[in-house]
């Protein structure tokens, strides 16, 4: 239970991306495909790539500084950082990289790793730190480089991903805006979609062998992925609607994550929610993991889209297999 009175309203967004951009047309330089296949089987046209000197920490603060301004505070007010990524720059974590980048100094800061959920994941860990008072200001970072970790040679994987961050604050605010959540998990699927780290033997002293290596690149089952995401999205969507006492109809505005258009579509429909309220950016950015709800949602907001009060139904799914859904009205105030 929260304090009376303590809630959480989400009061700025960000968003950045790598400068190089890469269409489909591109991508038959690397791989047999074409446009044409790419863009009717997943609605993506390009996909936003990292050089190798481009990383994770200076997108991620880009989409930071945006939101902290949007906030209309400084970011020595953080008093927390959440990053959700699973392509930190560091393995030790890359949050604290950006805490020092900001200049947050007063900032506790950690990385959060789950997958393609971990924007919504990071959402919930976030308010429950404001809900019971402990802290005020929060940044949430959304953001991934998956094409460190792309197979060019796989056609199936290869087109889908792209690079990018999305941030936002969440700050203490006397009404709870974050309505309703839920968050689900099933390892038993974990083999459906993995980025997986394999150890080569080493012997180090006699009889004592350790495993040295690396991750491999991504493996997935799309087919196995978009059944489980056709499923199991709309039901924790709608769990989330009954936690948040809402109906569907209320909703101003569906932003899932960004994977494939059909999911899209498919989920939509099968809630009954019009395209007009579904928020989509798939086509220029692929799919970007952790990013690409927070991407999405500042996009529309920066568009006059979302305005302060709508209500939105985000969810994202992926990896682990995880997923979940969050209800919450964007902005502090109706009148705002």
């Amino acid at each position: 239970m929260k304090p009376s009175g303590v809630g959480i309203a989400i009061t700025g967004s960000g968003s950045a991306a790598p400068a190089e951009i890469v269409d489909n047309q591109k991508l038959t330089q690397v791989v047999d495909t074409s446009d044409e296949w790419i863009s009717t089987r997943t609605g993506i046209r390009q996909r936003r790539l990292a050089t190798n000197q481009d990383s994770l920490t200076a997108l991620a603060s880009v989409a930071a500084q945006k939101a902290i301004a949007m906030a209309g505070i400084t970011p020595s007010d953080l008093d927390l950082i959440i990053l959700a990524t699973s392509t930190a720059d560091d393995l030790f974590g890359t949050a604290c990289k950006i805490q020092a980048e900001l200049g947050a100094h007063r900032a506790v800061a950690f990385d959060l790793t789950a997958a393609c959920s971990g924007f919504v994941f990071g959402l919930v860990t976030a308010a429950q730190y404001i809900r019971t008072g402990v802290y005020q200001n929060v940044l949430l970072i959304g953001a991934d480089i998956l094409s460190r970790w792309v197979d060019w040679s796989d056609r199936g994987t290869c087109v889908l991903f792209g690079d990018g961050a999305g941030a936002v604050v969440l700050q203490a605010n006397e009404s709870d805006r974050l309505l309703g959540f839920e968050l689900r998990s099933d390892g038993t699927q974990n083999n459906c979609l993995n980025l997986a780290y394999q150890a080569q033997p080493k012997e180090l002293v006699d009889g004592v062998a350790i495993g040295h290596g690396t991750y491999q690149p991504i493996t997935m089952n799309g087919k196995e992925v978009y059944r489980f995401a056709v499923q199991k999205v709309p039901e924790v969507i709608e769990k989330a609607l009954f936690r948040a006492e809402i109906t569907v109809d209320q909703i101003d505005w569906l932003v899932l994550h960004q994977a494939n258009q059909r999911i899209l579509d498919a989920v939509a429909q099968r809630m009954k929610i019009p395209n007009d309220k579904v928020i989509s950016n798939l086509a220029l950015y692929g799919n970007t993991s952790a990013a690409s709800i927070p991407i999405a949602i500042d996009e529309a907001v920066q568009e006059g889209k979302i305005k302060h009060g709508d209500i939105i139904a985000a969810s994202g799914f992926g990896a682990g297999l995880s997923w979940g859904a969050a209800i919450f009205k964007w902005g502090r105030n109706e009148e705002c």
